[in-house]
């Protein structure tokens, strides 16, 4: 039996967030999530200075590389699947960043509303 493709939150098919670096919980380029992803990275995100710098003070440095992990870290406009819970913390904050709707698993939804993530879409 074939596995269901996985859908984004416009109803439709997961595209994939991010090549380069290797993003997601299963660092497959996809956004999308299981029981084992505790944080839950659904939501595709184009980082920015401003988010970069919030999720360091928030104890999540984004911005070292960690070769160890095989992590470049990131730098602005960069792509990579966030936490739909941090991403929540920075839209209250002001500065959550764009977001590719085509590419956030509609889990987020269950973190996130909607119009939220529709307000910070980036279109390509």
């Amino acid at each position: 039996m074939k596995k269901p493709l996985k859908i984004n939150v416009l109803n439709q098919p997961l595209k994939s967030c991010c090549d380069d670096p290797k993003t997601g919980f299963f660092r497959d380029g996809f956004c999308r999530t299981d029981d084992h992803d505790l944080g839950r990275h659904t939501i595709c995100a184009i980082v920015t200075e401003e988010f970069l710098e919030f999720s360091l003070q928030k104890g999540n440095d984004l911005i070292t590389p960690s070769p160890r992990n095989s992590f470049p870290g990131l730098k602005p406009n960069d792509r990579w699947c966030l936490c739909a819970q941090r991403w929540q913390e920075a839209f209250v904050a002001g500065c959550a960043p764009k977001v590719d709707l085509q590419a956030t698993d509609i889990k987020a939804l269950d973190y996130v509303s909607l119009d939220a993530l529709k307000r910070h879409s980036h279109v390509d």
